[in-house]
């Protein structure tokens, strides 16, 4: 799934990102790669979506959440 799929308060893990490789490489530098968890906060009417990475909060448009492949987050016991 994507991560423009995900809900709202949802935590998620990154499997893959496929977007334009300027925009991978800085969302990378943000601290976003393969198995980083992510917790989505909250949800912009215009398809934006509020992240929480690593303690920071990072807004993304829908072009970018929908080229971020990730995985539910499993809880484990």
């Amino acid at each position: 799934m994507t991560l423009y799929d995900g809900k709202k308060g949802g935590s998620y893990e990154v499997s893959g990102v496929y977007v334009e490789e300027s925009i991978t490489r800085r969302l990378q530098a943000l601290g976003l790669n393969d198995g980083t968890k992510i917790t989505i906060l909250n949800r912009k009417k215009k398809g934006a979506l509020i992240i929480q990475v690593r303690g920071t909060r990072l807004a993304l448009g829908q072009h970018i959440s929908s080229g971020i492949e990730v995985k539910e987050e499993t809880v484990h016991d």
